[in-house]
This record gives structure tokens, sequence and C-alpha cells, in this order.
């Protein structure tokens, strides 16, 4: 059976992945283990306000919000339609850094309150638009 979550309107899913060596495994377990969603997103953040070359990336990133952390995997942000879509953009640039410890696997984009995201068994995000 297939896990189901609504998505909030003006929300970003991005699909996170553990990175490392076999030593750096160790660290990165410790800090999956003890860090809360809110300080990953608080990491991711910290990560992305570096951006002084790209202003616009810095605003997009010092206007989002933590909405949720799902599956241990899954950052749910939150933000204003233009913020997102420069986040989105940076993502396809490349310039988006994921948090320590993670690569950013691919990201959802969700404009409609309707919309349910499912991951299928190798880790995909599926987003259906409910009728």
């Amino acid at each position: 059976m297939e896990r189901f979550l609504q998505i909030a309107p003006h929300s970003l899913a991005i699909v996170l992945r553990r990175v490392g060596t076999e030593q750096e495994s160790a660290v990165t377990d410790e800090i999956q283990q003890r860090h809360t969603g809110y300080e990953i997103f608080a990491d991711f953040k910290a990560e992305n306000m570096q951006h002084f070359w790209n202003k616009k990336v810095t605003e997009a990133v010092e206007e989002t919000f933590f909405l949720g952390w799902i599956d241990e995997h899954v950052l749910l942000i939150q933000g204003k339609e233009e913020h997102l879509e420069v986040l989105r953009e940076g993502w396809t640039r490349r310039a988006l850094k994921a948090p320590r410890g993670f690569e950013i696997q691919c990201i959802g984009f969700s404009t409609l309150a309707h919309q349910h995201y499912s991951l299928d068994s190798n880790g995909f995000l599926f987003v259906a638009v409910v009728e």
C-alpha cells in the first residue's frame, strides 16, 4: 500500500539522500539520528544563505519556512511562489546546496492544495492531483 500525504499549497518537497564514504557514514548516521527535521531545514538554510553572488537565491531561502520532515528524507518547505520558483531554478542549475550529510535527489513543486505525494520502492517522488 502506498503512503499519501496532502501537501500544503505553495510548498516544495526536497527529496534528500544520504551521502559520504564509509568513514563519513557513521557521522551522517549520527547527524540524522540527532537532528530533527527542523534542524536539517536550518542546515539547508545555512548552506544556501551563502549565495552572495546570487541575491535572489539568498532572499528566497531566507523567506522559506519549515513545513515538515517525511520518511526521514523528504524535507517540506513553504514560501511564496516566486521564492519557491527561484529555489527550483537554483536546483536545476545545480546551485542549490543540500544540508550537510545529504544530497538533493529531486524536488517536487506543489501549487495545488489537493495534491498527494508518494514514494515508490526506489525512492522516486510522485505527485498526483486528486479531483
